[in-house]
């Protein structure tokens, strides 16, 4: 009886893998192809019932391999070919039925991924526990991955416009992908070379990297020097690093303004690099001063006493070993950086000289289509995006390393 419901449980998972993964394929098809695609959605949940229940009849011990889960659901996702004479969704095939067998390939490992460890053939209370809140877990990444996603697609999608389409159809989401490169990437093409955008990437990278060597070099040695040197007021100035954030920068700018201009600093990059580090240091020093409290004593102490000196210390011991903590912080203080428009958009007026932010608001301010503010958007958007992927491990291991005392 309880192999039984464990079967049932499964296919249960298999027929919502299904149906999300052969939604998504329908969603994608209409999306970026253009195309009407049609959701057959009994036919889908069938399909995934009896993946499921595949899946479940495969078990080898704990788990099922991702060989077999993934080949079974190509197998039906073959079968759906056949049936459907090669126009899965009512849509063409080609690359389309390759993308219907991806959907079921996808299907069959979110149904092995929800089923994994799981005692089917002893199904019990604390097992449907288990599996309601993968699969809540699951809904629940699907639905913010749709919410996070879905501005960027618009973006995206809207970039690779022509004016008369936009104008034509405002609501159309779908990209068309037979239009040559040239055409497609107009938009981007107009915005780095003919609107500067090129040179605004440039400024962007050189405040945004300098501000980070700035701020790491700084707030390594103020947090080393709070959490490892004896000295009146340690305390109050451990606890008083982020006062500096009980001011709005709005409140800021006005009288920097005014210093800024008596001293010809105003409309330089260099006195962006004066604000930048001086905004992004005392969170820099928090995030540290945190990681540093980690770190043990006893290397830095056995390193003095075989002569080194504390520079030594903080350059051969302290650094390496808070690589991690100095990734994360780097990639929080260069994205604040580049993203940052108040201070630049008050004290930069010179062209040459924009950053990033600042020149989208020169874009916003002329008579510009607006698929060149979406392909605007994209640039600034897509760098950090890809720093973040790259040191996605770093700056999740920085940040949650800290957080518990050694």
């Amino acid at each position: 009886m309880r192999r039984a419901v464990g079967l049932l449980a499964a296919g249960v998972v298999g027929a919502l893998a299904t149906a999300l993964a052969v939604a998504s394929w329908s969603l994608l098809a209409t999306l970026v192809g253009g195309l009407s695609a049609t959701l057959p959605l009994g036919a889908a949940l069938a399909a995934g019932f009896a993946l499921g229940v595949l899946v479940g009849l495969w078990r080898r011990g704990k788990d099922t391999p991702t060989l077999a889960a993934v080949g079974l659901g190509v197998g039906l996702g073959v079968l759906w070919l056949a049936v459907s004479g090669l126009r899965p969704l009512g849509l063409p095939g080609g690359a389309w039925a390759l993308a219907g067998l991806l959907a079921f390939a996808a299907a069959g490992q979110l149904t092995r991924y929800a089923l994994r460890a799981l005692p089917l053939e002893a199904f019990r209370r604390d097992t449907a526990e288990v599996l309601g809140i993968r699969l809540l877990r699951g809904a629940g990444f699907a639905f913010f991955l749709l919410i996070i996603l879905f501005p960027f697609y618009f973006m995206v999608a809207s970039s690779f416009k022509t004016r008369a389409e936009m104008l034509s159809d405002p609501t159309d989401l779908s990209i068309s992908l037979a239009r040559p490169a040239s055409a497609l990437f107009a938009s981007y093409r107009a915005v780095l070379f003919d609107f500067g955008f090129l040179r605004y990437i440039g400024n962007s990278a050189l405040v945004a990297a300098i501000t980070v060597v700035i701020t790491l070099a700084l707030a390594v040695l103020g947090a080393y020097a709070v959490t490892r040197l004896a000295f009146r007021g340690r305390a109050f100035l451990s606890r008083a690093i982020l006062l500096i954030y009980m001011f709005p920068a709005i409140v800021l700018v006005i009288p920097l303004y005014a210093v800024f201009t008596q001293l010809g600093l105003r409309n330089t990059l260099p006195g962006l690099l004066i604000v930048y580090p001086a905004t992004t240091i005392p969170v820099a020093l928090y995030m540290l001063r945190s990681y540093f409290q980690t770190l043990p004593k006893d290397l830095e102490e056995a390193a003095m006493i075989d002569g080194c000196t504390r520079a030594e210390v903080i350059w051969r011991i302290t650094l390496p070993l808070a690589a991690p903590a100095l990734a994360s912080v780097g990639l929080y203080v260069f994205m604040i950086a580049w993203n940052e428009f108040l201070f630049a958009f008050m004290f930069l007026d010179n062209p040459a000289l924009f950053t990033l932010p600042r020149g989208m608001v020169a874009l916003d301010n002329q008579e510009v289509p607006r698929q060149y503010l979406m392909a605007g958007a994209v640039i600034i958007t897509v760098p950090i995006m890809l720093l973040f992927f790259v040191f996605e491990r770093y700056l999740v291991g920085g940040l949650t390393a800290g957080g518990v005392k050694g």
